[in-house]
């Protein structure tokens, strides 16, 4: 039988070799680690190769992603569908093995990791999400929601600030069954990082409220098998075991040096560290008894059996707990999710108000939660004013998030990657950049995260140019996968809140601070507001040019037609409110909208003006703000900016005249 320093060396092996073979990767990580991760895979870790997507599997996360080799390798010794000729693809074109974890891409690979510290963050969501889920449908002696959650952290995901926020949440939460590995061995790319980072990690952590295991020899077997132990035997604390290792653990020349953390080994130092770790066996070569001793199939396949039985027994005694859960798990949505959503757009239409979009978010909420009980809400720290506690909302179904909008927002990624509850966070969306690459991050996995942003223009008045966004709307609807929908009343907040909710992808859901008019529109409107772009108010004459208007400046371009139509000007006023999902419709829906002929187009919108150069053409104008905001009251700093229908008419007559000239003179 093959002994644990064999099993570990075989990690150590396929690591370095796939590294070399690839000529491009981290070895370090993985070769210091692999005796951690052989006690933890084989014989604590609760998971099934055979079923990567068991619901109470135990989750692993390797935050410090570019170490991947190490849960390659892993995956493989232990059963799953990646194969030695997937690792000796590894981070080549297509291959299940890319240079970080990718979600999606590989079976077990519970999350995208790259990015350090966000992997971390997105552990705490899925222990959040285990514990919510375990209040909600557990009953005495029918535990069917009982697993861990483990993330592996390096010291750079413990730089990364967003370790504070998710930490310092976690600890607050009680959050017992999360388990963090501090691989702690003293390595950067810049080398040794006594120079940077000296701080008391242990202490840190326990001043968080975590519990802390001190002091284990990553390379002890016994060491490490005692840690474990004592991790899994929670108090009602998060834990964190600190391992202390040395990286390129093997490798005789490099080891503990920065010089095995991001490149291969050389030819020449793998053979050393085969010498040194007497492994006498071929690249991507593993004997069959070490096979047979890491393979997991059986081990998992009987956990889940074990599982599945006391699931049977839940369903027998709780029938509609079982099914919910079932139904939450699977993400379908209830018969009638929407109802409500489309009751209050039809009645906002009857009986026109006068709201803030945040308002009408709220009254979305307010229709939808109820009908989606696995809706989970947040914010961070702005509750009252990102309108995002629908009436009634329970305890276990909303969290202050605190100031940790980076944090939240990955942490809320996490809690998507669990399954079984469907979370939405809200912030200033100014203050979406503090979260921006967990919104990147969400995107690339095509999470159905959902991202609440108020306050969306220089508007929002006298907390001035930090507060009021320019900038942001761009850069989210450049975003590739993440639909962005900025809504101009009610009726239109009813249709982006049913778009998000039942979309496999992340959307980010913009509105306002200050009040805006619900518009006039008839109901056959209705059915097109869900195509992300439609004609608000027709044209009176001969079409001389068309308005296109998100949000608050829908009112603008109303008012402006309204102007224009007395100084004999036939426009017409396009509410775009979801550009992305407009650009998705057939070439005839877009040609009915803004039809070519009309090359007189005005695009409108309290915000950067290039993202709407596309829609408007060589012969068309963008009214829009290109330099910061200032403080003063909206409505004078909005005048101040140009965001006026007086300067609205006069852009369009310029434009209009514009045309006609070139028309005369070609």
């Amino acid at each position: 039988m093959p002994s644990r320093t064999e099993r570990a060396n075989a990690i150590r092996a396929l690591s370095m070799d796939a590294v070399q073979k690839a000529r491009s990767g981290h070895p370090g990580a993985p070769m210091g680690l692999a005796d951690v991760a052989e006690a933890l895979w084989r014989n604590v870790l609760r998971h099934n190769p055979k079923d990567p997507d068991w619901w109470d599997r135990d989750r692993f996360v390797l935050s410090n992603g570019h170490g991947s080799m190490l849960l390659y390798s892993l995956l493989h010794l232990s059963g799953y569908a990646v194969s030695m000729d997937d690792l000796k693809a590894f981070r080549q074109l297509h291959s299940k093995t890319a240079g970080h974890p990718e979600y999606g891409e590989c079976p077990g690979v519970e999350t995208t990791t790259g990015p350090l510290g966000q992997g971390f963050a997105n552990a705490v969501g899925m222990a959040l999400a285990e514990a919510r889920l375990a209040a909600e449908f557990n009953r005495p002696g029918h535990e069917v929601v009982d697993h861990r959650t483990w993330v592996m952290v390096g010291d750079g995901c413990l730089m990364e600030g967003i370790s504070h926020e998710a930490a310092s949440l976690a600890g607050t939460l009680g959050l017992g069954k999360l388990i963090c590995l501090y691989d702690d061995n003293g390595i950067s790319i810049d080398g040794d990082v006594a120079a940077w980072f000296t701080e008391d990690v242990p202490a840190r952590f326990e001043s968080y409220g975590w519990r802390v295991i001190r002091g284990v020899d990553g390379h002890d077997a016994q060491d490490i098998e005692t840690a474990l132990a004592n991790a899994v035997s929670s108090d009602g604390r998060p834990t964190l075991v600190c391992v202390r290792t040395v990286i390129g653990f093997g490798a005789p020349n490099k080891q503990g040096t920065a010089a095995v953390h991001g490149a291969a080994l050389g030819e020449d130092e793998v053979a050393a560290a085969r010498k040194s770790l007497g492994w006498a066996h071929p690249p991507f070569e593993i004997p069959d008894d070490i096979y047979r001793d890491w393979n997991q199939a059986a081990r998992g396949s009987e956990a889940q059996a074990e599982w599945q039985s006391r699931f049977d027994a839940y369903r027998a005694a709780y029938p509609a707990l079982a099914d919910e859960l079932e139904r939450r798990m699977t993400g379908a949505l209830p018969e009638g999710w929407a109802d409500g959503l489309r009751a209050l757009a039809e009645s906002a239409q009857a009986e026109p108000k006068a709201l803030a979009t945040r308002q009408s978010s709220q009254l979305c909420l307010d229709a939808l939660a109820p009908q989606l009980p696995e809706f989970f809400g947040g914010s961070a720290d702005l509750t009252g004013s990102n309108n995002t506690k629908w009436r009634d909302a329970q305890a276990h179904r909303y969290l202050s998030f605190g100031v940790r909008e980076f944090g939240m927002t990955a942490i809320a990624n996490g809690m998507c990657l669990h399954g079984g509850l469907r979370p939405f966070t809200g912030t200033f969306l100014v203050f979406m950049e503090y979260a921006r690459n967990a919104v990147r991050l969400a995107a690339l996995m095509g999470l159905p995260n959902i991202f609440v942003y108020t306050h969306d223009s220089p508007a929002l008045g006298e907390d001035g140019p930090t507060h009021q966004p320019i900038e942001q709307l761009t850069n989210l609807r450049t975003t590739p996968n993440l639909s962005t929908w900025r809504p101009c009343d009610t009726v239109e907040s009813a249709f982006a809140w049913e778009h998000a909710a039942q979309r496999d992808g992340p959307t980010a859901l913009v509105f306002t601070r200050q009040k805006t008019e619900c518009q006039p529109r008839d109901r056959a409107a209705f059915a097109n507001i869900r195509r992300g772009g439609y004609v608000l108010s027709a044209e009176s004459g001969a079409l001389d040019a068309v308005l296109i208007a998100t949000g608050s400046e829908v009112g603008l371009a109303m008012a402006a037609q309204a102007q224009l139509a007395q100084r004999d000007l036939s426009v017409r006023v396009v509410s775009m409110p979801s550009a992305d999902v407009f650009l998705a419709q057939d070439a005839d829906y877009q040609e009915a909208v803004i039809p070519r002929h009309a090359r007189t187009r005005i695009a409108v919108e309290a915000g950067h003006p290039d993202y709407w150069r596309r829609f408007v053409g060589l012969d068309g104008d963008v009214l829009g703000i290109d330099r910061f905001g200032l403080s003063a009251p909206g409505d004078e700093a909005m005048a101040a900016l140009g965001m006026t229908v007086e300067n609205l008419v006069a852009v369009v007559e310029r434009t209009v005249k514009s045309a006609k000239q070139g028309d005369l003179g070609s």
